[in-house]
């Protein structure tokens, strides 16, 4: 047995909550809760007995000698009495501990709460500590395992987090083997069904692999309270309770084979967890060459472990960081790429990792890269095309203003004007840099430069410089001015990255949240990708036998092959999206791929949807084949029956003269009765295949009604409609059909009662009212009432139960509506709101 605590989690005035969880049935978690009941009571502690179920077991049955029991509560269902724990009798009792088995216990319909979980919760939120048990097949997240596992769907399940959340878990633990000879001495199960359940539910690879998951989940609930008592002590540190393995990844070249490394070293360790790690600055803007963070993502979940991103400006630090909060026992990092002069000044992230790491193991993998240098990217300018040529102009043509302003201005000795001339050319630098960007604004400077040197410093006329002051002064200018410039390019490329940054996070989200709402389509995701990139016409094609076509396209000539097109991108397999237009730029292909990955799950979307469009109609399919071979072998069986019986009798040649017309008659009616069921059958059918064609045209109802009620019985309908009824617009066959089904269903409900059948005219509307005294039937099952094969309550020998569902299907064909209301007094009034016709029609 092992157990675990969390102590002080609760607060104490509400009960405390421990929890037997047994590996499988027959382990002993009833037994060891009535064990720890017995001890509790011979410290002093009032304990008592709420509810166990001891199955017949003698031993278990021994251990509640000696506690108070507290009686259970009966209750009626359906014909037979059982007894469920009687929450109210335990709370009035008030004791300390109460002993409830069977956690996950359905209730009795009839009881407080539908769950016992939900009796636990009450009683402890009287203060009161509970003491229970609970299988691990009864775990809500683990029900699908054990179904796999065992073959067996546990239809009661309990929450994980209310067991997760006790104050104790003792798990009761047992061989597989010793669980098996308990049975065979019949300590678990009667005599009679050993056999059976040693050769089902508990083989030993059943038993072993539900053992394996009670492990499993034991070991993940004590991994969280030991992660809650480091938080809650400040506890910095990792402790090494097992292998967690964190590789450092920066999506070159190098980290499929620093995530391989890191698999491999798991694969060694049984239940060892891989968590690869990447870091990003703190701008969120800059990204090594050759990064490729998608497939370093993609990498990962293949070999089973989990990625995550930090931010943080000293990637060494961010690391450590993460695994000390991972509580991970080594890092993984790849050998530097720089080279040795680098490395020589500035050290590798490596050895940063090494010296900051403490106790963390630090694992460095060579690879084929290492000292290979990172290849630099030439810096593109953030300026159009127009921007730059601008730029240049004034690089070249504001010192020469800046010097012609100089000259108009009366001046003494021109080198005393070298302060002056240095701002007001630092000024044209910076002025040159904001319009055209770095390379400009440093031609500016040189030639603000030379300038200075052969105007305004001594000897004139000359490159050269005599004075050591006007050296210092014309290096101070070159410097600020490169340095200026430099700055504005800087920032105007970080601008420009995280306006774009802005606007793909802006299109992402977007995308993400139209997946999430189910509201996008192939066609509005073309739209949006014309619209984001400025497409003249952007196509989504799909491949197939017969070549290419489109699934959706918008725009001026849309590509009809992916060849025509001047950008296309793969969605998938058969599908991909071509764009025609302005060349995208590489920085357009990310969000372009978001698109792709959108568009591939709106099509699985749809293909979903159609299949399970299908699946909806073939259940309809199966559950109407169903309820109808049901209904064949009942229903029709019972008239087909009687004629028989009647016609054997008849046959036989010795029934008397009054007999025989009985017989007829019965046989006569069996056959009506059929007849009637097939003509049920064939309607509904008709209906189901859109094969009813109303003929419409103006019809009175008072010839047209009694036609419908013609074939029931003498008296049992009340027909008060007269000849000032308004003409409708209808089929008058269909609509004698709908009445007849409508009628037949009151008459055969309202228990000897006259059905009514009134008209109320409306301006647009003739209503015919068929009102019974039946019982009526309640309001959240009147729709259910027009489903096929529903007969509700009704018991009364005969029908499918098909006529209210042919009266729909006929009456939606009509255009009448039907609707069903209550008949005050009692009873159910069923409404057919009939189009009147209007004059002059035919």
């Amino acid at each position: 047995m092992q157990t675990t605590s969390t102590a002080g989690r609760s607060p104490r005035k509400r009960g405390r909550l421990t929890v037997y969880l047994g590996a499988a049935p027959g382990v002993g978690k009833t037994y060891a809760m009535l064990g720890e009941a017995q001890r509790r009571q011979a410290r002093g502690t009032d304990v008592v007995v709420g509810f166990v179920e001891t199955h017949d077991r003698s031993n278990t049955a021994r251990q509640i000698e000696g506690l108070e029991v507290i009686p259970r509560r009966e209750i009626d269902y359906r014909g037979t009495t059982f007894t469920e724990l009687d929450v109210e009798a335990v709370i009035a009792r008030d004791p300390k501990v109460v002993c409830i088995d069977e956690l996950a216990h359905t209730n009795v319909p009839g009881s407080r709460h539908t769950k016992r979980a939900q009796d636990v919760y009450q009683i402890r939120a009287a203060g009161i500590d509970v003491i229970t048990t609970v299988n691990i097949q009864h775990l809500e997240s683990l029900n699908d395992e054990v179904e796999r596992i065992t073959g067996v769907r546990q239809r009661e399940t309990v929450p994980d987090d209310l067991v997760r959340t006790a104050d104790m878990i003792h798990l009761v633990d047992m061989a597989p083997e010793a669980l098996r000879r308990r049975m065979a001495h019949g300590n678990v199960y009667k005599p009679e069904t050993i056999d059976a359940s040693l050769t089902s539910y508990f083989r030993v690879g059943n038993l072993t692999a539900l053992r394996e998951l009670a492990l499993l989940w034991l070991a993940d609930r004590v991994d969280d309270a030991l992660g809650d008592y480091r938080r809650e002590h400040q506890i910095a540190h990792p402790w090494p309770t097992k292998e967690r393995i964190v590789v450092a990844v920066t999506g070159g070249p190098e980290t499929e084979t620093l995530l391989r490394r890191g698999a491999r070293l798991c694969q060694r360790a049984k239940g060892s967890e891989l968590l690869a790690v990447h870091v990003i600055s703190a701008d969120g803007l800059a990204r090594p060459a050759g990064s490729d963070v998608p497939r370093s993502q993609e990498l990962t979940r293949s070999l089973g472990g989990t990625f995550h991103t930090v931010i943080g400006d000293d990637a060494a630090a961010a690391i450590v960081d993460f695994a000390v909060g991972a509580n991970a026992t080594m890092i993984i990092v790849g050998v530097s790429r720089h080279g040795r002069v680098r490395r020589l000044f500035t050290g590798s992230t490596g050895d940063r990792i090494a010296i900051a790491a403490g106790s963390i193991d630090v694992h460095l993998v060579t690879h084929e890269h290492a000292g290979a240098g990172v290849r630099l990217r030439r810096p593109r300018s953030a300026l159009g095309r127009s921007r730059r040529i601008a730029g240049w102009l004034a690089a070249v043509a504001l010192p020469f203003i800046v010097l012609g302003g100089l000259y108009l201005v009366p001046s003494g000795e021109r080198n005393a004007q070298l302060p002056v001339a240095s701002l007001l050319m630092t000024g044209a630098i910076v002025a040159a840099a904001l319009i055209g960007g770095r390379w400009a604004s440093a031609a500016g400077a040189l030639i603000g430069a030379g300038l200075l040197n052969f105007f305004f410093t001594q000897p004139y006329f000359e490159l050269r410089v005599q004075s050591l002051h006007n050296i210092l002064a014309l290096a101070v200018f070159l410097t600020m001015a490169l340095a200026v410039a430099g700055v504005v390019d800087q920032v105007a490329r970080r601008s420009e990255e995280a306006a774009r940054a802005r606007a793909e996070a802006a299109t992402v989200s977007a995308l993400s949240r139209s997946v999430l709402t189910g509201q996008d389509t192939a066609e509005a995701i073309v739209h949006r990708v014309r619209e984001s990139f400025g497409q003249r016409s952007v196509a989504l094609l799909s491949s197939s036998a017969t070549g290419w076509h489109a699934l959706a396209a918008v725009g001026e000539d849309p590509a009809r092959e992916p060849g025509a097109g001047d950008t296309v991108v793969r969605v998938d397999d058969d599908h991909v999206i071509v764009l025609r237009g302005e060349p995208l730029r590489a920085a357009d292909q990310r969000v372009l791929d978001a698109f792709a990955v959108q568009t591939s799950l709106v099509l699985e979307y749809r293909r979903l949807r159609d299949q399970a469009d299908r699946a909806l109609v073939l259940e309809k399919a199966e559950q109407t084949s169903t309820s109808l071979l049901r209904a064949v072998s009942h229903d029709l069986r019972t008239p087909l029956a009687t004629m028989r019986a009647s016609l054997d009798g008849l046959l036989g040649g010795r029934v008397p003269e009054s007999d025989r017309k009985e017989l007829v008659e019965s046989a006569a009616g069996s056959a009506e009765q059929l007849e009637s069921l097939i003509d049920d059958l064939l309607d509904l059918s008709r209906v189901d295949a859109d094969l009813v064609h109303p003929v419409i045209r103006t019809v009175s109802l008072d010839e047209s009604l009694p036609l419908a009620i013609a074939g029931l019985p003498p008296g049992s309908v009340a027909l008060e409609v007269g000849e000032d009824a308004p003409l409708v617009r209808t089929d008058s066959a269909l609509l004698e059909r709908v009445v007849a089904n409508v009628v037949g269903n009151a008459v055969r409900v309202s228990k000897g009662e006259p059905v009514r059948v009134l008209a109320h005219v409306t301006p647009e509307t003739v209503e015919v009212m068929i009102v019974d005294r039946g019982p009526g039937v309640p309001a959240a099952q009147r729709e259910r009432m027009f489903e096929p094969f529903q007969r509700l309550d009704d018991t009364s020998p005969g029908g499918l139960g098909l006529g209210l569902a042919v009266a729909r299907g006929l009456s939606e064909t009509l255009g009448v509506g039907i609707t069903a209301e209550d008949t005050p007094g009692g009873g159910l009034t069923m409404v057919l709101a009939v189009p009147r016709a209007v004059p002059g029609q035919e």
